[in-house]
């Protein structure tokens, strides 16, 4: 069984209001008493892309220190950018291609995935990308379960300015995932609110944002978004039969 925390959109911009939101999640993850294999940070790290907001990130999760108690897996949202991403929070060369990590464990693998266009809020899966989703699905094998994350969700969520700047070419990744059963599913962020729903016959879960909660149309609110909303966060579960359960808490 692996068991995955999930945070998504801190959207750090060296204000004491984005780190006190982004602080509490991680100290009620970091006091957990029970095993989690990892967190996975699913893009919008950074609100501007700069460095200093990186170094303000890798302060808060560990990633400077080693500090956290379990690995912390990042994707890219679009609001980061690529060079300061890799090397404040990374402590990598800087580079302008996508950044995409494979974690692999005892009980399956994470693929973290790059899906930000620079310069643009929609998302896509480059080609780059799929070449190294490909080859990595291909030496993990096929019996070893494999979690696809990234920013942008595929589907539509039924929010009509978060569904403008969803993933590109959905057609492309559901293909991938029906000539690839051993993807038990797809984990994204980006909407601010904690969806599930199904793709291409594989769950789809969307994180809930640390930095705001999304309004829904029906909601009402003068703004798109509740900035004072608890602070969310998600478990993923995947199993020893390869199904994908989560569960979504508050802080």
């Amino acid at each position: 069984m692996l068991v995955l925390a999930h945070i998504s959109d801190l959207h750090l911009d060296g204000t004491g209001r984005t780190a006190r939101r982004a602080g509490r999640v991680r100290d009620r993850l970091w006091a957990l008493p029970g095993r989690v294999d990892a967190l996975l940070v699913t893009g919008d790290i950074a609100d501007h892309g700069t460095e200093a907001e990186y170094e303000e990130a890798a302060r808060l999760l560990g990633l400077d220190t080693g500090a956290a108690p379990f690995p912390v897996l990042t994707c890219p949202g679009n609001h980061d950018r690529r060079a300061p991403y890799r090397k404040a929070l990374l402590g990598r060369a800087p580079a302008d291609g996508p950044v995409n990590d494979v974690h692999v464990f005892d009980d399956g693998a994470v693929l973290m995935c790059d899906s930000s266009i620079p310069g643009s809020d929609e998302g896509e899966l480059d080609e780059e990308t799929y070449g190294w989703i490909e080859s990595s699905l291909d030496e993990l094998g096929a019996d070893r379960p494999v979690v696809l994350a990234f920013h942008h969700p595929p589907v539509v969520l039924h929010h009509p300015a978060l569904d403008a700047i969803r993933l590109r070419r959905p057609e492309r990744l559901a293909a991938l995932l029906e000539r690839r059963p051993e993807i038990a599913g797809v984990i994204t962020g980006h909407a601010h609110s904690a969806a599930a729903s199904v793709f291409a016959g594989r769950p789809l879960v969307v994180g809930p944002g640390v930095f705001s909660e999304l309004r829904l149309p029906w909601e009402g609110g003068e703004e798109i978004a509740d900035r004072d909303a608890p602070v969310g966060l998600a478990f993923h579960v995947l199993d020893d039969a390869g199904r994908l359960t989560t569960h979504f808490r508050t802080v």
